[in-house]
């Protein structure tokens, strides 16, 4: 066989173990991977008609140039949020330009057809997609048109819908509580309330289980509005109920103040989606405002994601590589490969557009006092999911 592997969507630390352990998989069974640059985008911009293209956008993955490639984070195929269902008129490849209708400036172009024939010029029997929701998508959309897809869930915000445990997402809250801890030391030293901001734009888990994990004194999530007021008040209190005479907290990118809106800015990408932040640093300026206290404003952001996979991710990434190889290798395409109750299983990828992981506020959140809260420990798997 021949398969094809691609990343999409933000970079986390693990990409390159899975497609390292896919590409020694299939090697060792007697196959080829193709690995696609740049995610959907590399399918979306190779010109079959251009001999030059193929090496543009693909090549060959084999034992010897992904041999140490796990020993790095982010992804050795590069990435992209493209989604080749909807592309702007002015995003389309110079070569694609006749051949849809582009009159109208601000509709999107469906390119997939173009991506089946590119699929088929690189006579791939299948993919191996490894990305979050939004790249998983069009895996979908793919499975539907009868091209062969196996999906690989990614993501640190750990919201796919369909499995418990995405690729980067222990190395996201590892990287989180790490920093936490080390803003202990400015916070207490100049005695000011710390406000962390932290990837997750409709999931607050990141936010959740480092704040639950780094001790800190309060958590806002993506699923739950908080009150400025409140918020203020609580930490004041923190701060002086500290002997340190200091207070911190943690917040998700996408949270939202009561009556407001996520804050969001520039030009929404190829899924709808407007780059987010800046929720921290409104709290941290309605702190000094309304408390007169100063305070020191932390977005992790990019440093989330960056370096190298902690043991979980490698683990796990490198079972999903295997796995989803195998699956394919067993031409049982149309399935995501997945952790459920801590065991690795697989389920439809239809699975994916069909709902929404969201944190379970009832059992780990105390809505009135901002705070992680486990109701019943015994039963839950290892990271609460």
């Amino acid at each position: 066989m021949r398969i094809g592997i691609l990343t999409g969507g933000g970079d986390v630390p693990g990409l390159n173990s899975c497609i390292k352990a896919a590409v020694y998989r299939a090697a060792d069974e007697g196959h080829d991977m193709v690995g696609i640059r740049r995610g959907w985008a590399g399918l979306l911009y190779l010109n079959p008609d251009d001999p030059g293209s193929f090496d543009q956008h693909t090549m060959l993955l084999t034992r010897a140039n992904t041999r140490t490639i796990d020993r790095t984070g982010g992804t050795y195929l590069h990435t992209s949020r493209t989604n080749p269902a909807k592309v702007k008129p002015r995003d389309l490849p110079e070569f694609l330009r006749d051949a849809f209708d582009t009159s109208d400036q601000d509709k999107t172009v469906d390119c997939t057809s173009h991506v089946l024939r590119v699929l088929q010029a690189l006579k791939l029997d299948g993919v191996l997609a490894i990305g979050g929701d939004d790249t998983l998508s069009y895996a979908v959309r793919l499975h539907k048109e009868g091209f062969p897809v196996v999906c690989i869930p990614k993501t640190m915000d750990n919201d796919v819908y369909g499995t418990d445990y995405c690729i980067g997402f222990s190395t996201a809250v590892t990287r989180s509580v790490e920093f936490i801890h080390a803003l202990r030391t400015p916070a207490g030293s100049h005695e000011r309330i710390a406000v962390v901001e932290l990837f997750g734009r409709y999931s607050g888990e990141t936010s959740l289980i480092s704040a639950y994990l780094a001790g800190v004194d309060r958590a806002i999530i993506s699923e739950v509005e908080f009150d400025i007021d409140r918020l203020v008040n609580f930490l004041v209190e923190d701060r002086r109920n500290n002997p340190s005479n200091y207070a911190i907290m943690t917040i998700s990118e996408g949270a939202r103040p009561i009556g407001g809106e996520m804050m969001m800015s520039g030009e929404a990408d190829a899924y709808g989606h407007k780059k987010l932040g800046g929720i921290g640093d409104f709290v941290s300026k309605e702190i000094e405002r309304r408390a007169g206290i100063r305070t020191v404003f932390q977005q992790l952001a990019y440093l989330m994601r960056s370096g190298v996979p902690d043991a979980l991710d490698r683990m796990v990434a490198t079972s999903y590589g295997y796995l989803a190889t195998d699956l394919m290798l067993q031409k049982r395409a149309g399935r995501m490969v997945v952790l459920r109750d801590g065991k690795y299983t697989t389920v439809s990828v239809n699975i994916i557009t069909e709902g929404k992981k969201r944190v379970d506020v009832d059992e780990l959140y105390d809505i009135d006092q901002y705070r992680p809260k486990v109701a019943h420990l015994l039963g839950k798997p290892m990271f609460l999911y």
